[in-house]
């Protein structure tokens, strides 16, 4: 996580907000009486709230943990995937 106080994430906007959707880094602005800011790329933020919606919908986590355990535990069937051409 990386921490850049607002003047300078200003001088160096560009450079800043490529390290954060490139390199998937969470930057923290700091700002005068600690009212921060943090940025993250669009990418971890849905990413975000997928797993706050999964997780917050009990229904959804019991299957999601109930999955995983049958993975680990070898309960799984492989399947070919069927390719579809454009024009259908």
């Amino acid at each position: 996580m990386l921490a850049v106080n607002y003047t300078n994430l200003r001088e160096n906007m560009k450079t800043y907000m490529d390290k954060v959707t490139d390199d998937y880094e969470t930057m923290i602005v700091t700002r005068k009486d600690n009212r921060n800011v943090v940025m993250i790329s669009e990418e971890s933020y849905n990413n975000l709230m997928e797993n706050a919606y999964v997780m917050g919908n009990k229904a959804n986590y019991d299957w999601l943990l109930e999955s995983k355990k049958q993975l680990e535990n070898g309960n799984f069937e492989q399947h070919k995937l069927i390719e579809v051409s454009g024009d259908e």
